[in-house]
């Protein structure tokens, strides 16, 4: 980020970015560098360094995408906690189930390096199925089939699982673990991969 501080104030005024916290902590900053996704303020940049903006988004200008299209899939997924939760305690052992998963900071570094987006852009994604994952596996959510109902399309069995989301995440939450087990709910539902069918 001092980089790109530099470069604007001192060389093109014009340079857009996002930036925000500047601790590694809102995600606002995510950029690619060498074709990969990374936060600047926490990235060192290098002499020979290639910065970009982040994948699978419309480029509003320099570094900055617009995420709304990424964003909305975490309403088609259904990735929020019923307004019917149950009022229960949990345990300290509950709370560990999906405890970090709370840790997202919606920077959209897995959205853009996942590959499924090159052959099929409404996929639900890796942070908003990581998303539903957390409510699905909360011991308080009463809509758990209307969920796993709503993932089912352009969601948990279009994952390659190629572990992409995974690397590149700030916050070492992995969307592909959190997808496999979505997967796994999903066949207590009676759901199965629809590929299975086509061999």
């Amino acid at each position: 980020m001092k980089i790109l501080n530099i470069i604007k104030t001192s060389q093109d005024c014009t340079l857009t970015y996002s930036s925000g916290c500047s601790s590694g902590v809102c995600g606002s900053c995510a950029v690619r560098v060498n074709d990969k996704e990374v936060l600047a303020c926490s990235y060192k940049l290098q002499d020979g360094d290639k910065i970009e903006p982040l994948r699978n988004s419309k480029v509003l200008r320099d570094l900055v995408v617009n995420m709304d299209k990424a964003y909305s899939f975490n309403k088609k997924a259904k990735a929020w906690q019923s307004r019917d939760a149950k009022n229960i305690l949990l345990s300290p052992d509950d709370e560990k189930i999906n405890e970090i998963q709370s840790d997202c900071i919606m920077c959209s570094s897995c959205y853009s390096a996942c590959p499924v987006y090159a052959v099929n852009d409404e996929f639900l994604g890796p942070f908003g199925l990581t998303r539903v994952w957390k409510y699905v596996s909360d011991k308080r959510e009463d809509e758990v089939k209307e969920k796993i109902d709503a993932i089912q399309q352009n969601g948990v069995w279009d994952c390659t699982l190629c572990n992409e989301c995974t690397i590149v995440c700030p916050q070492n939450i992995s969307p592909k673990s959190d997808i496999e087990k979505l997967r796994a709910k999903s066949s207590q539902f009676g759901y199965m991969d629809p590929n299975f069918g086509s061999f």
